[in-house]
């Protein structure tokens, strides 16, 4: 009973995190499940957070798209090249050891902490297009020029395999790139993320599951708190995106706490 609340309300932090911010969110997802819930199995545990987070992801897509948050162009042309490089960033991370992997990611989680630290200070967001964030009304952005979607393209394809490689879902990098890409509002850039956070996600749960690397019934305890804590992520990103500067820090920092205690746990046992 103790380790199915563990999992729900580590789940649930995730949620809220992916629907609030946007990116970042997913980084938790690895250590809440092996340092709070206690799954100590680290391939294991990436395969099972791929899913949850990817589910999770597409289910904080639905209200994000119904308020007009999701441009459907600029998200296939940054998710259809990813898919590729979770693929291959996801196998080559299941033939990596389990104490690397995880040291290896807890660098990851420093480089999240510092970008994530930076972006604060632009916390007043963009204002949307005309029509934005309505309900019911698509999204609508000037058409992006050839050279534009190449980069896009190409942020995708190297974000798809960090995602893989990690397990995560790459919110943290999609969100900015979709912005220096595509010049989205931040709004709408946590909006489009989700989809390919959710496409790369799932993408390495396949791949995990292949070789039997996922555990179902923990993957559904953490998405059932991580869609209650989505929903209400979601609701709040709107409401205090005028502080999302000073949240983006404090979520910074915690990160970097938490990285530091990973490296600590996993340096060791490579030199052993």
């Amino acid at each position: 009973m103790v380790k199915l609340v563990l999992t729900m309300v580590s789940g649930g932090l995730v949620g809220l995190t992916l629907g609030l911010l946007g990116g970042g969110g997913s980084i938790l997802a690895v250590p809440l499940l092996l340092y709070v819930v206690g799954l100590d199995q680290p391939h294991r545990v990436i395969g099972t957070t791929a899913l949850a987070v990817a589910l999770n992801a597409f289910a904080n897509l639905v209200p994000h798209w119904r308020a007009g948050h999701v441009c459907w162009r600029e998200a296939a042309a940054f998710t259809a090249p990813g898919l590729a490089g979770a693929f291959a960033g996801s196998s080559l991370g299941k033939a990596v050891r389990g104490p690397a992997l995880l040291a290896l990611f807890a660098v990851l989680m420093l480089v999240v902490a510092v970008v994530m630290w930076r972006r604060a200070p632009a916390a007043a967001p963009r204002s949307a297009p005309a029509g934005a964030g309505e309900v019911g009304r698509p999204c609508r952005l000037p058409a992006a020029a050839p050279r534009a979607l190449v980069r896009t393209g190409a942020t995708g394809l190297l974000v798809g395999a960090l995602s893989g490689f990690f397990g995560i879902g790459g919110g943290f990098l999609v969100v900015p790139g979709l912005v220096l890409a595509t010049g989205m509002p931040m709004i709408l850039a946590v909006g489009t993320s989700l989809f390919a956070v959710g496409t790369f996600g799932l993408t390495t749960a396949v791949n995990y599951a292949l070789s039997g690397l996922v555990s179902l019934p923990i993957m559904a305890e953490y998405l059932a708190g991580g869609l209650a804590g989505g929903w209400l992520g979601v609701r709040w990103a709107t409401r205090l995106a005028a502080a999302r500067g000073v949240l983006n820090r404090l979520f910074a920092a915690f990160v970097a706490v938490v990285a530091a205690y990973m490296l600590a746990m996993n340096v060791p046992v490579l030199w052993r």
